[in-house]
């Protein structure tokens, strides 16, 4: 089936503009959510060897997850958990809805594996995605929940603006992530200097600690990061007891051709893989194993998958690297996991 996608589907789809082809994708799977036989097949297509481990409390059945940005509005949470993902982040997120930036904003940079995007958190809003959860969950693994910042949200009330999201959507998630390192939402990226992330992150955990079930709250951090920046991010965490994942997207394209170095947005997939792994390979040092970390960007397969739990990362994430290998990747990544005996379970002891 992976080698009639690569051959086949995937050329089909890529002579198509790339957001009609992902929004018309995710609808059409999203209308099998409904329909058990559906679920069956592509259950049965995707399953591989468990891996069951736990990390910040939750258990989950391996540790593969679908990254934030795949399915912004929360249509297919069902069907998306069938592919044999340990979990899902959903979103991102914002209080309101927004239309994001104008269109063209989502690219292939298909030579490459990259992709490109500056889509500006276009999303339903924080209301209409608690509808959709409240209906189409539970999904069969954790779900996470990806919140960002309304792009005419000024900086100073952009805590308030994630606070009043996270209240609306606490009771469907299993834990939540602050984003505050997309390239797309102009000033977003402030948000990792101390002080800002104190008080954004503050009143987030007052709600969290005064709630009747304390879920996990997780920063997604930038790659391009300097090391001061991220020593200050890894010293928040610890103190607060954030998890951290590593990485969002890159501004940077040191790998790529002139071509695509005036395109404007995040660059994630197979060019962001070393930045990512960088990143990755400090904050694990800086955390040295006291705070939960997932690691994702540039994993296509089984080793690019187990490099990042050797650098420390306790879940890693896709994306990417499901648009350019298909829906059986994660099956793929298991299966490698399996015949080379490697376990990150036993990696973390």
């Amino acid at each position: 089936m992976s080698f009639l996608y690569k051959k086949l589907l995937r050329e089909i789809l890529f002579e198509f503009d790339p957001e009609t082809v992902h929004n018309a994708m995710l609808k059409s799977v999203g209308s099998l959510q409904n329909i058990s036989a559906a679920n069956r097949v592509i259950e049965f297509l995707s399953r591989a060897k468990d891996f069951p481990l736990t990390v910040a409390g939750i258990a989950f059945k391996n540790p593969i997850g679908l990254a934030a940005g795949f399915d912004k509005n929360c249509e297919a949470p069902r069907i998306l958990a069938k592919l044999g993902f340990g979990f899902l982040e959903l979103g991102t997120i914002t209080l309101r809805p927004q239309s994001g930036n104008p269109r063209p904003r989502l690219f292939r940079a298909r030579e490459h594996k990259g992709i490109i995007n500056r889509m500006g958190f276009n999303n339903a809003g924080a209301y209409e995605a608690a509808r959709k959860l409240e209906r189409l969950l539970p999904a069969g693994v954790p779900v996470g929940l990806n919140i960002g910042k309304n792009a005419d949200c000024p900086l100073d009330d952009a805590p308030k603006n994630y606070l009043e999201a996270l209240k609306l959507l606490y009771p469907f998630g299993d834990y939540f992530t602050l984003n505050i390192s997309s390239p797309n939402t102009l000033q977003l990226r402030e948000l990792h200097r101390k002080e800002r992330l104190a008080r954004l992150i503050e009143p987030a955990l007052d709600f969290i600690n005064g709630s009747a079930a304390k879920k996990p709250l997780f920063i997604k951090i930038a790659p391009d990061l300097g090391d001061a920046e991220l020593t200050e991010v890894a010293e928040t965490a610890l103190k607060h007891n954030l998890g951290l994942i590593a990485t969002n997207t890159t501004v940077k394209r040191d790998h790529l051709p002139e071509l695509w170095r005036s395109c404007e947005g995040g660059l994630s997939g197979l060019p962001l893989r070393d930045l990512s792994n960088e990143t990755l390979k400090k904050v694990t040092g800086l955390t040295a194993g006291r705070v939960p970390v997932i690691g994702v960007g540039g994993i296509f397969d089984g080793p690019s998958a187990v490099e990042k739990f050797r650098l420390g990362a306790g879940l890693v994430q896709v994306y990417s690297g499901l648009i350019y290998e298909g829906p059986l990747m994660v099956k793929a990544i298991l299966k490698y996991m399996e015949k080379t005996g490697f376990s990150p379970a036993k990696e973390r002891v």
